[in-house]
């Protein structure tokens, strides 16, 4: 055995509230690697997409999410075209009505542009999280329920709060460091099936370590 089929939507049939988002049908600015899973007990998690929020191709920007992420219901990714003109006296978008307004629709260089919004590997996501525009999230981090992610988000670290601030890293620098380099998430299945108690095991870093 070497675990679920990577390839199913649903890798366990008896949980329908659980799917491998990276088989969705693909969208060309959305990026999701292996494993990666959204759960969500209020709708079907095949819904996935509409916790994705103004997401319009012409504007360029990308939601690249990476492999063994566990994302929660509630999830919100507002992206880069929620972003109203700034430097302006007034942020209201008036080119959005009728009646000559539009004669001030801005250009997408006139709008702000934060790029693209960067999920790493291994991060667990918990219920009811919004994450803005251009925000990226290390590898290994936890963002807390109930939290709102505006700026960069450091690897094995915890967020939480609104704005989301660091509650305290997982581990110490040097582990940190030693666990960015081995990118465990890029074995082949074989060896991560071979090695589960002691990714999931409290002193599994202090094995790897020798």
């Amino acid at each position: 055995m070497t675990g679920p089929d990577k390839k199913k939507l649903y890798p366990n049939e008896n949980l329908k509230t659980v799917c491998f988002i990276n088989n969705l049908p693909k969208r060309s600015n959305v990026e999701i690697g292996d494993y990666t899973y959204y759960s969500d007990n209020k709708k079907s998690p095949e819904r996935f997409y509409d916790n994705i929020e103004h997401h319009y191709e012409f504007l360029g920007d990308k939601l690249i999410i990476g492999k063994f992420c566990a994302i929660a219901e509630g999830i919100r990714f507002i992206m880069n075209g929620a972003n109203h003109r700034m430097d302006g006296i007034t942020t209201y978008p008036f080119n959005i009505f009728a009646g000559g307004w539009e004669k001030v629709t801005p250009t997408v260089e006139d709008l702000p542009f934060k790029g693209d919004t960067v999920i790493g590997n291994d991060v667990w996501i918990g219920q009811n999280v919004t994450i803005m525009p251009g925000v990226h999230v290390g590898d290994g981090a936890i963002i807390a329920a109930n939290s709102t992610v505006v700026k960069n988000v450091e690897p094995y670290t915890i967020y939480g709060g609104n704005p989301a601030k660091l509650i305290k890293k997982r581990f110490s620098d040097e582990k940190i460091a030693f666990l960015l380099k081995l990118q465990w998430w890029n074995w082949d299945e074989g060896k991560v099936f071979d090695n589960l108690e002691m990714l999931v095991s409290g002193d599994g870093l202090d094995q790897l370590m020798g």
